[in-house]
């Protein structure tokens, strides 16, 4: 019961979405679009997410910078002592907790993924938020071809659910979207992107 509780408070608290205007008409094609996403290196985002994994859940604020390769994502929240930073390159990962402890490697991975209840898809994550899949794995995309970008992906055993995008200088990219994989659910609304 907790833990539904917990849930429910979760999903009220990312209700609040904003309703993006449609794009203008002639929208670049997807086929354009997507390789132009997959190719930018440099990003960020400030958003909150909801978690349920593994009968708990929590939610926390997000802070998001990305640069080239290397990802640095600052989780704020009830997650044990309050934050986890994390610096993950593709082929290393570095996390520092709000209690002091920096750990690297298969520590690094062991810590976030208890603190998370799961193990992040990192690598792929970076670009599942701008809207397109990793281009480095086989994926199936559902797309919405009026506005001529996705509304679901299933990539890696994950479902991503694209609930809501937004205009972002002259794109627009996800300002809600749901991940799901097994008994993980992640609900990521974005507040605010920098490009």
């Amino acid at each position: 019961m907790r833990n539904s509780l917990a849930w429910g408070v979760a999903a009220l608290a990312l209700t609040a979405c904003r309703t993006a205007p449609l794009p203008a008409p002639g929208a670049p094609p997807w086929t354009t679009r997507e390789p132009q996403l997959q190719a930018r290196e440099h990003f960020g985002l400030k958003g909150r997410v909801a978690v349920a994994a593994a009968g708990t859940g929590f939610n926390a604020r997000l802070r998001w910078a990305q640069d080239g390769e290397r990802a640095h994502l600052a989780l704020e929240g009830p997650l044990g002592a309050g934050a986890v930073h994390v610096e993950a390159d593709g082929s290393g990962l570095d996390v520092a907790t709000a209690s002091g402890a920096h750990l690297s490697g298969d520590a690094a991975r062991a810590e976030l993924a208890a603190r998370l209840g799961f193990d992040p898809p990192l690598a792929s994550l970076r670009y599942w938020v701008l809207g397109v899949p990793d281009p480095a794995r086989p994926a199936d995309e559902k797309l919405d071809p009026g506005r001529q970008r996705l509304s679901a992906l299933e990539q890696d055993g994950w479902r991503i659910d694209y609930g809501d995008y937004v205009a972002v200088g002259s794109e627009w990219l996800p300002a809600r979207l749901t991940l799901e994989r097994a008994d993980v659910r992640v609900k990521l609304l974005v507040d605010d992107w920098q490009s």
